[in-house]
């Protein structure tokens, strides 16, 4: 049919014959049938003669021309003899094109195509990786049985190919051969082992595709690669990201435990008031407990920068991996990237907020900031419109509900009839879920029934109708009113549902009743069969309560309904007439007829339609369909006990002893060290702690791909370029190893004493490499190269030396230390056992000089938590009492004064759900059995604000309300007091200049220049500690911050002419110059 239409094309002058190389060559009679036949002969006969050209020009010109052909979708099968001459052509181009078309139409052309597999099998040894490249996807694309040992061959070979483009094609070769021969699995499998090692971003995407195609249960392949796809993420292609998301979803299902448990806990909380001590204690104790694996907090953080993705589904991954993966105190980061996405196309738009309902009903906090996000456009299609309404039903709450019924009053009056009717039925469920607005709900459904629109009168009906059956003996005039209706109201649905309302309450409407009954017999032949059955039921209810004024009329409609045309209504009829009209062949069942017909019928449920939906894996078609689509792998509970998660280090260990010969190389052979830092971290990492030894893994794993953290980054930005590389690298390792220990307060909290030792060490290593590494910038730029092979040498030295370090370390009894007292290196002229020996002196015979002091007094500033008003008598105020938290090393101690200001008593004072940011932790006060009138108390509560002002939001509940409260840290609370020398604040300060300092000139008032007032006002501001100061015009402050320990450096330097130049130094170069904000106008004024 395709060639018929062609040949009239061409004879009626269409554009399409030149395109297809048919010019002057056609030699078509411009009338009469046998040229209309003809035409096929000769269709792409020059083609032909171009493919069969002695010149590549005009081959490569064919071939243009015939891929054009398959690209708008038309048949070029016809010219397979002819193009499969060429696919031994020299030229590279042609080959190229050749092997496209052959991609497309080897399936189909199977035998020509079985003719040239020598020549395929010689492609797969170009040199060109192209070509390599695309032999390979031909040879996969020949569906025949007989050739699957030729490509299981040409598969593993090209598995090892040196190009990540052939290995890429390799791992889609898989698929195609499993689906064509699922016995050679065993095979594939060993191949996608060996594929999954592959560290090139390009492989990634596709070899995950081909283990989820192939063996999605085979879970053990994954735990060694796990980490480095959750670092190569980032980098790997759009669509393999969703496939690579989607799969550790499922993965990290098996292998963690549950992050909800923490969220749980805060519900049983309620329930301990009930309970005996021991049992409240058991409780807690499991609670706490929780800490999250660090491979799992890998995979979360890793997957965060993914949210901005230009690409839709990536965006869709990620939310589906936080909700089902995060703790849910951070799942709702996710809500503002969705939001984002409902700026797309409008079938972007369906999927993402059919996701958005499903989650909405579980988690309505998550998108209650974006309501107006989902108000309805006019340009919205229908299915956008109802699938908005859905979310904005289950975001309705007392709050809001006011305008989101104003909203739904211009909804109705849409012409879009179906989004109308769609509107109602959600005015509906609204009324049902807020019984506050229950009564206006349904007025404004009364009067609609006014309403001009035929459709909307009938669903208004349906919906009052089951808005009525919930308190049915209240609305007898809404009933009245709309059995008037009947003479009007056409639509079926609608007249069924008056009628049984009025049959249902019949003793509440007994004279109208009665009479919708006479009119309703009139037109019983005309009416609709579903009107038909509820005549029927009307009658029978009426014949039972009312029989002296129906007796007749239910027998004259019985009488109808015995010779109806359907069956159902002649069933129904017959059922009725046994039930309630008694004779001798009635049963014992006419007896309860009464009971039968007007027994209490329950409240129809208004529910979401997506309720159930959420069992399957947001964003899966399976999700969409509602239904379990074909290869849907279903997401498994969460383990109870989590699974052995060294199998994750295996790769790591292995590695390490891989490379160790190397590293004794190295110190042979300075020229190549370059190439092996990473692995030499590693080997360090190994004689760490077990927590040390994973998070350094992971940043050996993310310097090897060329990664490096911002951290990192900024502070090795003025160092030297021959530094910065080895600098970023310790302080890589060291940021990663603070975050593995502070995953949690708990944790935290319990293993503090157990871990100092090597904690304390670690720190000692890495401050002592810091300092080398600062000393090395003021040497010349000679002695760098020799300097470097120093630093090599002495870092295996101190590996050797290690159980020597951890004894000395035992000296510095300072827990709230992190940075511990910084070693000059000799020069590089001792040997490393004298480094090694002298430092090891060194550290025994010095205690650290920094360490946290007792703050300075000042008078406590109290903040209003909650006023007694709004918390219904409960009042609380809030304080900093700039102590070291005892929940936490991390955390800020806040201390909470509770007040009872009723002359009743207030029981089961407790925090409720808390609304943190992200990293943001907090640990509760217990709950508080009851407070006397007039009484109070003061809790405490640790906070860890990780070094920012952000606001902690939880709620204060009582035995019968919830309040939502904030606490919002002042820059200088989130500090803690450091006692050091004037030598040490000096020396520390030259290593926090350019972009981590910050300054600014200040007009001093005379009375301010005394030492007392500006220690009082500093000290009012931020809980820093004063350091003593040889000069009277300098005064020096040094505190650290509590979540990271970094250096807090503060220096008011007076000058003449009543000014003052004010400096602060700190790695946190935000909070310094918030606190440089706060701390200007305070000395300023007088």
């Amino acid at each position: 049919m395709s060639s018929n239409s062609f040949a009239y094309n061409e004879q009626s002058g269409g554009g399409e014959a030149t395109e297809l190389g048919q010019e002057a060559t056609s030699t078509i009679s411009p009338s009469g049938a046998f040229g209309l036949f003809s035409s096929d002969l000769k269709k792409n006969e020059d083609l032909k003669q171009m493919l069969e050209s002695n010149k590549d020009s005009a081959k490569l010109e064919a071939m243009k021309r015939i891929v054009g052909m398959i690209a708008k979708g038309k048949n070029a099968s016809e010219l397979f003899p002819a193009v499969v001459k060429n696919v031994a052509s020299k030229n590279i181009e042609i080959k190229k094109l050749v092997y496209v078309y052959l991609v497309r139409y080897a399936e189909e052309q199977q035998d020509l195509a079985l003719l040239s597999i020598s020549t395929f099998q010689r492609a797969l040894k170009d040199p060109n990786q192209l070509i390599r490249a695309s032999a390979l996807r031909v040879l996969s694309s020949i569906r025949v049985p007989i050739i699957v040992p030729i490509m299981m061959l040409a598969i593993k070979e090209a598995s090892a190919d040196l190009s990540p483009y052939v290995r890429k094609n390799a791992a889609h070769a898989i698929q195609k051969l499993y689906s064509l021969d699922p016995e050679q699995k065993e095979m594939l499998i060993e191949v996608i082992e060996k594929l999954l090692k592959d560290k090139s971003t390009l492989v990634a995407g596709s070899v995950v595709m081909a283990f989820e195609e192939v063996c999605p249960d085979r879970i053990d392949l994954i735990h060694k690669n796990y980490r480095k796809l959750c670092n190569l993420l980032v980098d790997v292609e759009e669509w393999g990201q969703v496939v690579i998301i989607h799969m550790l979803t499922r993965y990290a299902r098996t292998q963690f435990v549950s992050p909800w448990k923490e969220d749980d806990g805060l519900q049983d909380n309620e329930k301990n008031f009930y309970e005996s001590d021991d049992e409240q204690k058991e409780k807690t104790d499991k609670k706490k407990s929780y800490t999250m694996d660090p491979d799992h907090r890998l995979l979360i953080r890793n997957t965060k920068p993914l949210l901005q993705s230009r690409n839709a589904a990536v965006v869709m991954a990620v939310a589906q991996l936080y909700w089902h993966i995060a703790p849910k105190s951070e799942a709702g980061i996710i809500s503002k990237s969705l939001v984002r996405l409902l700026r797309s196309n409008r079938e972007v738009q369906y999927i993402v907020l059919q996701n958005i309902a499903t989650m909405s009903i579980q988690r309505k906090g998550m998108f209650e900031p974006y309501l107006k996000s989902f108000y309805v456009r006019s340009t919205d299609p229908t299915m956008i419109k109802t699938l908005k309404l859905e979310i904005l039903t289950n975001l309705a709450n007392e709050a809001n509900i006011s305008t989101l019924l104003r909203e739904f009053q211009t909804y109705v009056k849409s012409q879009d009839k179906q989004f109308a009717a769609a509107t109602i039925q959600t005015i509906g469920r609204c009324a049902t879920n807020i019984s506050e607005v229950t009564d206006t709900c349904l007025n404004g459904l009364v009067c609609l029934l006014s309403n001009r629109d035929e459709i909307v009168v009938a669903e208004s009906v349906v919906v009052i109708k089951k808005l009525l059956q919930m308190q049915p003996a209240q609305h007898g005039e809404i009933i009245k009113h709309m059995a008037k209706l009947l003479d009007s109201i056409t639509v079926p649905v609608a007249r069924a549902s008056i009628l049984w309302l009025t049959g249902e309450n019949c003793e509440r409407v007994p004279k109208i009743a009665p009479d919708v009954l006479r009119k309703m017999a009139k037109n019983f032949t005309s009416e609709d069969d579903l009107v038909k059955l509820q005549i029927l039921n009307l009658g029978a209810k009426l014949y039972l309560t009312n029989s002296k004024q129906t007796k007749l009329l239910t027998q004259y409609i019985l009488n109808l309904g015995k010779y109806d045309q359907n069956y159902d209504i002649r069933d129904r009829t017959r059922f009725i007439r046994q039930l309630i009209v008694p004779n001798e062949k009635s049963g014992a069942l006419s007896k309860y007829a009464k009971k039968i017909f007007l027994a209490q019928k329950p409240a129809p449920l208004l529910e979401s339609p997506y309720k159930d939906r959420d069992h399957f894996q947001l964003g899966t078609l399976s999700h969409t369909l509602n239904t379990k689509a074909t290869g849907y792998l279903e997401l498994s509970n969460w383990p109870e006990v989590a699974p052995d998660p060294s199998v994750r280090n295996v790769e790591v260990i292995e590695l390490a002893k891989e490379w160790t010969p190397a590293g004794k190389a190295k110190k042979e052979n300075p020229a190549k060290k370059f190439y092996s830092e990473s692995e030499e971290e590693e080997d360090s990492s190994d004689s760490s702690s077990d927590s040390e030894s994973e998070s350094a893994s992971e940043s050996g794993e993310q310097d090897e791909e060329g990664d490096s953290s911002d951290e990192s980054s900024e502070d090795s930005s003025s160092e030297s370029e021959s530094e910065s590389g080895s600098e970023s690298e310790v302080e890589n390792r060291r940021d990663k190893n603070s975050k593995t220990k502070g995953k949690g307060d708990s944790e935290y909290g319990e293993k503090e004493n157990e871990n100092s030792e090597t904690s304390d060490s670690s720190n000692e290593e890495s401050s002592s490499i810091e300092e080398s590494s600062s000393d090395s910038e003021s040497e010349s730029e000679n002695e760098l190269e020799s300097r470097k092979v120093t630093k090599e040498k002495e870092k295996k030295t101190k590996q050797d030396r290690k159980p020597i370090t951890k004894d000395v370390s035992l000296l510095d009894l300072d827990d709230f230390n992190p940075v511990s007292t910084p070693v000059a290196l000799p020069m590089p002229a001792f040997s490393p056992s004298l480094i090694a020996d002298l430092e090891g002196l060194n550290l025994s015979t010095s205690s650290s000089v920094i360490s946290v002091s007792t703050p300075v007094f000042v008078p406590m500033k109290t903040h209003v938590l909650l006023h007694r008003m709004s918390g219904k008598g409960l009042a609380a105020h809030y304080f900093f009492p700039r102590q070291p938290c005892i929940f936490g090393a991390k955390m800020v101690s806040v201390q909470i004064t509770l007040s009872n200001t009723t002359d009743r008593k207030i029981e089961n004072i407790h925090t409720g759900e808390k609304k943190l940011p992200t990293g943001m932790q907090m640990h509760v006060f217990n709950p508080i059995e009851s407070l006397e009138p007039e009484g109070s108390i003061t809790v405490s509560m640790g906070i860890d604000f990780c070094d920012s002002t952000q606001t902690a939001s939880f709620q204060l509940c009582t035995k019968d309300d919830c309040f939502n409260v904030n606490i919002q840290p002042p820059v200088g609370e989130l500090l803690l007091p450091v006692a050091i020398s004037e030598k040490d604040f000096k020396k520390e300060q030259g290593m926090l200049t350019g972009m981590n300092e910050t300054s600014t000139i200040i007009i001093v008032a005379p009375q301010n220049f005394t030492s007392s007032v500006i220690l009082q006002k500093v000290v009012n501001v931020a809980n820093v500690g004063v350091v003593p100061s040889g000069q009277d015009n300098i005064h020096r402050f040094a505190a650290k911050t509590v979540h990271s320990g970094s250096l807090m450096l503060v220096t008011v330097e007076l000058k003449e002419g009543s000014t003052a130049q004010l400096i602060i130094n700190t790695e946190k170069t935000v909070i310094g110059s918030v606190l440089l904000r706060e701390l200007k106008p305070v000395l300023s004024q007088g």
